[in-house]
């Protein structure tokens, strides 16, 4: 039972190149099956935390692998909804591009600071990953942008806002931490309540 976590991220993982190559060998065919895969994805991603909390296996190490596993897997799927709409999602680049430099600078800011990357699991992160949920459902299923997607563009902004915002007034890394909120009364040395999302 401990493994399961660790199969499910790898499974996760191993479905990011799967994703890529349908979408660039198999193209419009492979549309419906790049979905599938999609929430199939999002389930194993679900269950890889209730798991590793049911059977104590829920460390920094399995936190972090599960961060870098979902920035691997969400960004297959960008690549594939390229590959699949390119003219659609060169009309879109300047909020896909503020997404990008958003992402980074929330690993920058953590490495500077802390010398390692971000692992948060911030409840914000957890609507964004939902809205990419819906918006990528429009962009490979049914080759439209519209409200879902400016949706997670503006939810990508806020919730990594926020990741930027826990990292600084956080005193030491930490991962798991719900909101910037939660940060702050960290940094002013209240308890910490852990609380459990999708993962």
């Amino acid at each position: 039972m401990k493994a399961i976590p660790y199969i499910l991220i790898a499974v996760r993982f191993i479905l990011a190149p799967v994703i890529l190559f349908l979408s660039c060998f198999y193209g419009e065919k492979s549309r419906f099956l790049i979905l599938a895969l999609m929430y199939f994805g999002l389930l194993t991603d679900i269950f890889d935390g209730i798991i590793a909390r049911k059977v104590g296996v829920s460390s920094e190490k399995l936190r972090r692998l599960d961060s870098q596993t979902d920035l691997i897997f969400w960004l297959s799927l960008g690549f594939a909804a390229y590959f699949l709409n390119p003219d659609l999602i060169k009309n879109e680049w300047k909020g896909i591009l503020l997404i990008f430099v958003m992402e980074a600078l929330c690993y920058i800011t953590s490495w500077l600071k802390f010398g390692k990357e971000t692992c948060t699991h911030a409840f914000l992160s957890k609507m964004w990953g939902l809205s990419l949920l819906i918006a990528f459902t429009y962009l490979i299923g049914f080759q439209q942008a519209g409200w879902a997607f400016y949706l997670s563009i503006v939810l990508g902004f806020i919730s990594h806002i926020d990741v930027i915002m826990i990292v600084l007034l956080l005193t030491k890394w930490q991962y798991d931490v719900p909101s910037s909120y939660h940060a702050w009364k960290i940094r002013k040395g209240k308890n910490r309540k852990k609380t459990i999302f999708f993962n």
